[in-house]
C-alpha cells in the first residue's frame, strides 16, 4: 500500500491516521520525511514508538513530547505503531488534536481503524487500504478449508505469546495474541464475504465475528475459546 498520494509537501496535515500493514506504511513515512530533509535517524525531533497496547501514560508522554519546543526549525515527526489505545488514552488524544500545534505532526498506524472512537477517527486524515493481499489472506483461505482438528491447532498456534525483542537500543513489542486474533478475524471475515458466501450470505456467522471482536477488545476476555468458537462457526470452503 502506497500513502505517499496522500502526503502534500506544501500543506501537510497534522494527523495522519492509516490502517494497515505497520513495516510496509513505516518505509513509506520514512521516504516521505526524507524527501522533504527530515532525518528519521538521529533527530530528537523524529519519535517512533511501537507498542502493542497504547495506554493512557503513553498518550499523557505524546501530549507532553508534541508540546515542547523543538530542537530545530524543522517539523516534529511523530510515527506511533500500535494494535489498540485504550479507552483512556483515545480521551487524551482526542482533546490533544482538538487544537493542533504547527509543524507537529503525527502518523498513527493501527490494524484496524474500526477498533477506535468515531470522535477520534474524525481529527485525522484517514488512509486506508485500496486493495491487495497480505499473509493473512493466505492463511484465511487454507483455514476455512481445514477440518475442525486442525482449525483448533491452527489458533493454538496462532495465539503464542510472542517475546519482546531488545536490540540492546530499543525494545520492539511485537504483536500481542490478541492483536494477531483480531488481524487474523479480519482477514477471515472478508474472506468469507469476498469469496465464500458473496452468493448466500449467513448473517449468523457474521453476527458472531461481530460479537467475538468485540470480546477480543474487552481486558480479561479469553482469547482463545472466542477463537475456537470462531473456527467451529465457519462454514467449510
Amino acid at each position: 500500500m502506497s500513502i505517499l498520494k496522500h502526503l502534500d509537501k506544501k500543506n501537510l496535515h497534522h494527523a495522519y491516521l492509516i490502517e494497515g500493514a505497520r513495516d510496509e506504511i513505516i518505509s513509506e513515512i520514512n521516504k516521505f520525511c526524507e524527501s522533504i530533509n527530515i532525518s528519521t535517524t538521529g533527530n530528537p525531533d523524529f519519535v517512533h514508538m511501537v507498542i502493542d497496547n497504547l495506554k493512557i501514560k503513553e498518550a499523557f508522554e505524546l501530549r507532553d513530547m508534541s508540546s515542547s519546543k523543538g530542537f530545530s526549525d524543522q517539523k516534529k515527526i511523530f510515527t506511533i505503531c500500535t494494535n489498540t489505545i485504550s479507552l483512556d488514552a483515545q480521551n487524551v488524544l482526542l482533546k490533544m488534536f482538538e487544537e493542533p500545534i504547527e509543524n507537529t505532526h503525527f502518523f498513527l498506524v493501527v490494524p484496524d481503524t474500526n477498533a477506535l472512537l468515531k470522535t477520534v477517527v474524525s481529527r485525522f486524515y484517514l488512509i486506508k487500504p485500496d486493495g491487495g493481499t497480505d499473509s493473512n489472506d493466505q492463511k484465511a483461505e487454507e483455514f476455512i478449508a481445514m477440518p475442525l482438528q486442525n482449525r483448533i491447532d491452527f489458533i493454538k498456534e496462532l495465539l503464542i505469546e510472542p517475546e519482546d525483542s531488545d536490540d540492546g537500543e530499543t525494545i520492539i513489542v511485537l504483536d500481542s495474541a490478541r492483536s494477531k486474533a483480531i488481524k487474523f478475524l479480519n482477514a477471515l471475515e472478508l474472506t468469507l464475504h469476498n469469496k465464500i458466501l458473496m452468493s448466500t450470505p449467513d448473517t449468523g456467522v457474521f453476527e458472531h465475528f461481530f460479537k467475538v471482536r468485540e470480546y477480543l477488545r474487552m481486558p480479561g476476555s479469553s482469547a482463545k475459546s472466542l477463537m475456537e468458537s470462531m473456527a467451529i462457526i465457519v462454514p467449510k470452503k
